[in-house]
């Protein structure tokens, strides 16, 4: 038995069989999804002809499924942007420099118009 098994390690058809990794498109996985839920055609010749193994379909009926829940979750409307911590601050402070320059002006303006009558135009 082990002279067949070393015979078969050291064949070329046996390191050429070990098969490569299948990179399957979006697509090319919910088309394999849809198929696989229609009655028309078995499962296992779908997974045949796609070279694929009854774990790889759980794994696509498990991604479509968490890819619909997060679509349907999702709510209408523009997305919130979060705001780096740092860009945070900068505005905050900048917010806080204009009400202070904002205070400013309004004491200046209630000054001017006690010196002015209260603004009646009277001059």
């Amino acid at each position: 038995m082990s002279v067949t098994r070393d015979a078969k390690m050291q064949s070329p058809s046996f390191s050429e069989a070990k098969k490569k990794r299948n990179f399957l498109s979006p697509e090319k996985k919910f088309q394999i999804f849809l198929e696989s839920q229609s009655e028309k055609t078995p499962v296992g010749e779908i997974l045949r002809r796609e070279g694929l193994y009854s774990t790889d379909l759980a794994r696509i009926r498990t991604q479509v499924r968490e890819g619909a829940l997060e679509r349907l979750t999702a709510r209408p409307g523009p997305k919130r942007k979060t705001v780096a911590f740092e860009d945070y601050e900068a505005l905050k402070s900048d917010l806080e420099d204009k009400e202070r320059a904002l205070a400013e002006q309004a004491v200046e303006l209630a000054i001017l118009r006690k010196k002015t009558n209260g603004g009646s135009g009277e001059r």
